[in-house]
């Protein structure tokens, strides 16, 4: 095999997910070289599961923090350096002393900032991150399929929950989707509470008195099967809805008007909805959600639905 890359990034999930149509260019653009991600180590574990990388370890462990002062390289991180023909770093770029003392431990070198700093969409930014070695995505871009089937029968995730109280949709108005899908598709329906999740979580399914079921807690390569298996998603601006896009739900995902177009996921899969008026919401939120199972139904090309 090829000298490898390692690619750092200690991200939250749907930051480090954004990276994969970048991750996808790396590995096209080095087919025999293996793809090392550093990060947390859950989400090395699910990017392994999924194919998009060939190993991963723990951020934590590579001793970085030792490049931000003038102590020595640690022997371990110096010794992991050679292993690799390029690193790219999303973490550090604010810092002179990091930016200058990466590089110097030889491999052919980029430390980027993970986000962008004007309102161009993240993913489209770490591709860019890119451009000296002239990355570039896949066209068409496709999402990640899972391996395995979860699901059995017709079903519609959702996820209530985001990484702030001012990102998240009202409770109510996903169980007013949820019925008025109910009223017309036959669709199972699971909502998944993630560790921060537990309140909105069992609020809804009270709301929804026993037409639902509750997916608490799973390890995100079995989230990631669950979803990637699911006639449709529904849910709000969160690493989960990220998830969903990436490994091709079709999915509708609510927005703040602050966040959508820096975030909205890559996935085509995925119809990014602004938050503007919960009453009208509603009904947009019910009509892209019948479009995407309709598209899983048929195996039609997704898009919005018409207005």
């Amino acid at each position: 095999m090829a000298p490898g890359v390692l690619i750092i990034h200690p991200g939250a999930l749907g930051d480090v997910l954004q990276a994969v149509p970048a991750l996808l260019g790396l590995r096209a653009a080095a087919p025999g070289a293996a793809l090392v991600f550093a990060g947390q180590s859950r989400l090395g574990r699910l990017l392994v599961e999924l194919r998009v990388v060939d190993e991963a370890r723990a951020f934590d462990g590579l001793g970085l923090a030792a490049l931000f002062t003038d102590a020595p390289v640690p022997g371990a991180l110096a010794e992991l350096a050679r292993r690799f023909a390029r690193i790219i770093s999303w973490f550090g770029s604010r810092d002179a002393t990091y930016r200058a003392r990466l590089p110097a431990l030889g491999p052919e070198t980029i430390v980027a900032p993970p986000v962008p700093a004007d309102d161009i969409p993240v993913w489209r930014h770490l591709v860019s991150t890119l451009d000296r070695w002239s990355i570039a995505p896949p066209e068409p871009m496709a999402p990640l399929r899972v391996a395995g089937r979860a699901l059995t029968r017709p079903t519609l995730v959702v996820h209530p929950g985001s990484g702030g109280a001012w990102k998240r949709w009202p409770v109510a108005r996903y169980a007013e989707v949820i019925h008025a899908i109910r009223g017309r598709r036959s669709l199972d329906v699971i909502v998944h509470q993630g560790p921060a999740d537990a309140e909105v979580a069992e609020r809804l399914l009270s709301l929804l008195a026993g037409h639902a079921t509750a997916l608490i807690e799973p390890e995100l390569p079995q989230l990631a099967t669950v979803l990637g298996t699911a006639r449709a998603y529904l849910g709000g601006d969160s690493g989960v809805s990220h998830l969903a896009a990436t490994v091709g739900a079709p999915s509708v995902i609510l927005f703040p008007p602050a966040t959508r177009r820096r975030w909205e996921p890559w996935s085509p899969t995925a119809r990014p909805i602004e938050m503007i008026d919960e009453v009208a919401d509603v009904a947009r939120v019910v009509r892209e959600l019948e479009a995407a199972e309709e598209t899983a139904r048929g195996g039609l090309a997704t898009g919005p639905a018409p207005e």
